[in-house]
């Protein structure tokens, strides 16, 4: 199966600082892929190079079969949405201006009611169609991270007539929300994927990562640690050796490894400690 987006020895370097090295990624329609690792692995360097907002010094990515760059700005806006990690707004919006700005690529695309379906359907799906008209300056943070999830998600509501995959990539999803939004973004994601669409999205809980992707990629000083499930990648020895916590990976009856950590953090090069419980009840 071929992948809707990839990249190949991707490297980016800042002065002496290297973000990413001899990267290689592959995101699949019908997948969510998750893109886990410790502060300042390259996550979000990553994201913003698979989306065309950051150049590398080396290596290619290639969206639907094309390099990324041989698309036009909106061809590329037309096949994949994204979610910064902290979207920003110059002027005041409603919550349902926010949302229609993902719609812009579509203009003389679509007809005005198929926008209105879009950002409709897309506030719908994101618990925010209450807030059309409230003012962005009033909305809490989580309400207005929702609002451009909703934007996201508008932008690549239908399908492109040629059958391209349409991507979603979202940069810390539900960094800002609480539990119940946490678990609804990420549905919904899953949902898009299930559709046929290809979803990235970078996430820093690794049982979110667990419960919702169908493949983790884990990163790690700028490389590509390991790829796999989540019952090939979430383990105890990768967790305290990566993330430096003292862990035990339960699996209960869904299927999915849970972590959980207990308190304390371990010493660089620390030998594992002994396993403390084996499996959940």
């Amino acid at each position: 199966m071929k992948p809707a987006l990839s990249a190949r020895g991707i490297r980016v370097q800042i002065g002496d600082a290297r973000l990413l090295d001899n990267v290689d990624i592959d995101v699949f329609a019908g997948q969510m892929l998750a893109v886990v690792g410790p502060n300042g692995a390259g996550k979000s360097t990553l994201l913003k190079v698979l989306s065309g907002d950051l150049a590398p010094v080396a290596g290619e990515v290639v969206l639907n079969g094309r390099a990324l760059g041989a698309w036009t700005a909106q061809d590329r806006a037309l096949q994949r949405a994204v979610l910064p990690q902290s979207p920003e707004l110059a002027f005041s919006f409603r919550a349902w201006d926010i949302v229609e700005l993902g719609r812009h690529p579509h203009r003389a695309l679509a007809t005005r009611a198929q926008d209105r379906a879009a950002i409709s359907g897309a506030m719908d799906a994101t618990d925010v169609a209450n807030l059309a008209e409230r003012d962005c300056r009033t909305l809490s943070g989580g309400e207005l991270h929702r609002a451009h999830f909703a934007r996201a998600l508008a932008q690549i509501w239908s399908p492109l007539p040629d059958g391209r995959t349409r991507v979603l990539m979202l940069d810390e999803p539900t960094s800002s929300l609480d539990l119940f939004h946490q678990h609804s973004i990420l549905a919904k994601a899953t949902e898009i994927a299930r559709a046929g669409s290809a979803v990235l999205t970078v996430l820093h809980d690794l049982n979110l990562a667990s419960a919702y992707a169908d493949r983790i990629a884990v990163l790690e000083k700028g490389r590509v640690e390991a790829v796999g499930t989540p019952q090939e990648i979430i383990t105890a020895e990768r967790l305290r050796r990566i993330w430096r916590v003292d862990c035990e990976v339960l699996h209960g009856p869904v299927g999915r490894p849970q972590v959980l950590i207990h308190p304390g953090v371990l010493p660089a090069e620390a030998p594992a400690p002994p396993s403390r419980i084996k499996r959940a009840v």
